[in-house]
């Protein structure tokens, strides 16, 4: 039988606050989270696995309304599998995006700060500037929007 977890040991369990698990549940984020005879939530592994699984959605960018969507397809069972991974596919395609725009971005603040060491070390203001030290990038850049809710 499944090990049962009332919310302060899964809160313990995850790292995540009462509170937030909360929220992950009002938000109809949480599925299959059943009250035992005093009306105490009890989550199980599963749960455990779950919350990892939306914190990492949505420290991706995933919005709540996308999550919600997931969840839903999830409650679906297995007729539901080519729309879930169809859509966590387009997740990864984001995320992979961002990914690639990140590390451009890092690679400039990178040649930014090793101008300033080099005009530090030299006390004179390095000839070669921050932005011809990185490779160009290989697309046009476009600004990374946030569309998480």
């Amino acid at each position: 039988m499944a090990e049962s977890l009332h919310i302060g040991e899964i809160a313990s369990r995850t790292g995540r606050s009462v509170h937030a698990i909360r929220w992950y549940e009002a938000q109809g984020l949480m599925p299959g989270v059943a009250r035992d005879g005093g009306g105490r939530r009890v989550y199980s592994e599963h749960h455990v696995g779950w919350l990892d699984l939306m914190e990492r959605l949505r420290c991706t960018g995933m919005s709540i309304a996308q999550m919600r969507e997931y969840t839903a397809l999830v409650k679906q069972g297995s007729t539901a599998l080519k729309e879930r991974r169809a859509l966590l596919a387009a997740h990864q395609a984001r995320v992979r995006d961002n990914i690639a725009q990140w590390t451009e971005a890092l690679a400039l603040i990178n040649a930014k700060i090793e101008f300033y060491d080099e005009w530090v070390a030299k006390g004179a203001r390095p000839t070669v500037a921050p932005h011809r030290r990185v490779r160009a990038p290989t697309r046009a850049p476009k600004r990374v929007t946030n569309k998480a809710g």
